[in-house]
C-alpha cells in the first residue's frame, strides 16, 4: 500500500514474538514512519528482555516495557472481581479486562512521545481488535488507528513466515512442534484458541495446561486457606497481608496444583461468531468463591439480588470491550457503593478441581444466630409468618379466583 504521509510516529503493542515483529517491519515499510513498541508485563510469565532486544536489533528507538502486574490486579481484576463477573456463566475475562490497560498505556506512550497512531496485531475476526480500539477512541478520539490484519494481505501463517524471512527477522525454530493452539497469558489466566481446539467435540490434550493439574492428577489430600477481604477486595491470604498482584500469584500456584480452574466453552464472540475457547484461571476462581462467601453474610438481601441482575450486563460490558464507557463506570460506582460492607474471611476447601466454601466470618455480619437459630428464641415470633404469607398470596387467590 502507499505510505500514508500522515502517520509519522506509531505506537505499536508489542510482544516480541514472530506476529508483531513483523508488524512492526511492515509499519516502517507501508506508512514509512517510526514504530515505537509498548511491551507490558501484566504477568504472562515470560521474559521481557528478549522483546526489548529484538526491538533494538529491527532499529527501534523508542522501547517501552513495563511492569503493570500490580496495576493489573488492582485497578482492573479486582474492580471486576467485585461485581462477581463471569461472562456466559463461566468465563471469568481475563483477556478481555487485560486489554484496556494495554490500550490506556499505549495512548499515554503515545502523547509521551507525539506520536499520531496507535497500532495492535489483534485479527479481524476477533474481539481484541474491537477491545483495543474502543479504548483508544474512548480516551483519545481523534487518535489514528493502524490494524494490520484488516489491511495486508499476509493472511496465514506461511505468509508471514515468507515475509519474515524475506526481511532477516527472526522465526522460532520450534515452529514445526509449536502446540495446536493460540495462547494469551497473564496474572488472571492463560487461554488457548484455535487450529486442534476449533472442533468443539475434541478433548484438549493434558499437555496444553500450564497452570493447573489435571483434577484426577491433583493431591488426593484437601488444601485449606483462608481469603481475607476489605471493602470487596481480598488483602490476605492466611493471614497475611499481601499485595493485589503477590496475592493472586500465590493463589494461583495453590489453586493450580489442586486441579481447580479449568473452563471449556463455546462462547458467543462480539463480531457476532461463536468460539471454542479453554480457559486456566485457577486463583481468579477461588477469588470468586471466597468474595461470595463473605457477601453472603454482609449484604443486603436485596442489594445482592440487584448485584446479581446487573452483573450479566456488567460482564458483557467488559467482554465487549467498554471498560471506559460511561454505563460500565455508572455500574461500577453502583457496584462499589456495595462493597463498602464487604469485609470478612473465607475459609476455602480446594480439592480435586473443587472450590468448597466451608467457613465465613465478617465483623459487620448481618447473619444473627438468635434469629435464624431452629432452637427455641424469644425474637422471632412464628405466628407472624401466617399473615406475612397471606398478604403474599392475596393476588394469587384473586387471580386464581377470576380464571374460576
Amino acid at each position: 500500500m502507499a505510505a500514508d504521509k500522515n502517520v509519522k510516529k506509531v505506537v505499536l503493542a508489542y510482544s516480541g514474538g514472530l506476529d508483531t515483529s513483523v508488524l512492526l517491519r511492515w509499519l516502517r515499510d507501508a506508512y514509512d514512519c517510526e514504530v515505537v513498541t509498548f511491551t507490558a508485563d501484566i504477568g504472562q510469565g515470560e521474559e521481557l528482555e528478549p522483546a526489548r532486544q529484538k526491538a533494538q536489533l529491527m532499529g527501534v528507538k523508542q522501547i517501552f516495557v513495563e511492569d503493570l502486574r500490580e496495576t493489573f490486579v488492582r485497578d482492573y481484576v479486582f474492580p471486576m472481581l467485585r461485581a462477581n463477573t463471569v461472562y456466559e456463566g463461566v468465563y471469568l475475562l481475563g483477556t478481555s479486562i487485560a486489554r484496556p490497560l494495554i490500550a490506556k498505556r499505549q495512548i499515554e506512550i503515545a502523547e509521551a512521545v507525539g506520536a499520531d497512531a496507535v497500532a495492535h496485531g489483534s485479527t479481524g475476526k476477533g474481539n481484541d481488535q474491537v477491545r483495543f480500539e474502543l479504548t483508544y477512541y474512548a480516551l483519545k478520539p481523534d487518535i489514528r488507528v493502524i490494524a494490520p490484519w484488516r489491511e495486508w494481505d499476509l493472511n496465514s501463517r506461511a505468509k508471514l513466515v515468507a515475509y519474515a524471512q524475506s526481511h532477516q527477522i527472526p522465526v522460532p525454530t520450534d515452529r514445526h512442534g509449536e502446540a495446536p493452539y493460540s495462547m494469551d497469558a497473564n496474572l488472571l489466566h492463560i487461554s488457548y484458541e484455535g487450529k486442534a481446539l476449533e472442533d468443539p467435540w475434541v478433548e484438549p490434550g493434558e499437555e496444553m495446561f500450564q497452570l493447573t493439574v489435571a483434577p484426577e492428577a491433583a493431591p488426593d489430600r484437601a488444601t485449606t486457606v483462608e481469603i481475607g477481604f476489605e471493602a470487596g477486595d481480598p488483602v490476605s491470604l492466611n493471614g497475611e497481608a499481601l499485595s493485589p498482584a503477590t496475592l493472586l500469584d500465590r493463589l494461583n500456584r495453590l489453586a493450580g496444583e489442586n486441579g481447580v480452574g479449568r473452563v471449556d466453552l463455546v462462547e458467543n464472540r462480539f463480531v457476532g461468531m461463536k468460539s471454542r475457547g479453554v480457559y486456566e484461571t485457577p486463583g481468579g476462581t477461588v477469588l470468586l468463591h471466597a468474595h461470595r462467601a463473605v457477601e453472603s453474610l454482609t449484604l443486603d438481601r436485596e442489594a445482592a439480588h440487584l448485584k446479581d441482575e446487573l452483573m450479566p450486563r456488567y460482564a458483557e460490558l467488559i467482554y465487549n470491550g467498554f471498560w471506559f464507557s460511561p454505563e460500565r463506570q455508572a455500574l461500577q460506582a453502583l457496584i462499589d457503593q456495595t462493597q463498602q460492607v464487604v469485609t470478612g474471611v473465607a475459609r476455602i476447601k480446594l480439592y480435586k478441581g473443587n472450590v468448597i466454601v466451608i467457613g465465613r466470618r465478617a465483623p459487620n455480619s448481618l447473619y444473627d444466630h438468635s434469629i435464624a437459630t431452629f432452637e427455641a428464641d424469644t425474637v422471632y415470633d412464628q405466628r407472624d409468618a401466617g399473615g406475612f404469607i397471606k398478604l403474599n398470596a392475596l393476588r394469587l387467590r384473586l387471580g386464581r379466583r377470576n380464571l374460576s
